[in-house]
């Protein structure tokens, strides 16, 4: 997977306990690795799709901070982890961001674009 991309949101949480949030972590190609929390998870076209933003950004306890999207990339010769990599792609995303921001309208987190 390459670095992060920028292309990023603006993320606005009013409140949120880490202990109650799925993490995923990503290793990078040069086995740099960070640790994500799941905002929240949907499935378009049989792939799914993760809302995500650094674990640092809770931590720090941060107003706002970055997010992305993932996607689940199927990787039949690994059953056991998934592989994720980053939607960079614009049309991809507007498809996909509007499913987000519906499902986060009734959760304590508010994300702009």
């Amino acid at each position: 997977l390459a670095k992060l991309s920028r292309c990023t949101f603006e993320l606005k949480r009013k409140e949120m306990d880490m202990e109650e949030l799925e993490t995923i972590v990503i290793t990078f190609d040069d086995d740099t690795e960070e640790e994500m929390v799941v905002l929240e998870t949907t499935k378009l076209g049989g792939i799914q799709y993760y809302l995500v933003s650094p674990a640092a950004d809770f931590e720090n306890e941060e107003e706002e901070g970055e997010c992305f999207i993932l996607k689940e990339i199927i990787n039949e010769f690994d059953d056991e982890y998934g592989t994720y990599g980053f939607v960079e792609d614009e049309d991809e995303l507007n498809c996909v961001f509007p499913i987000f921001e519906e499902l986060l309208e009734e959760s304590d987190t508010e994300v702009e674009f």
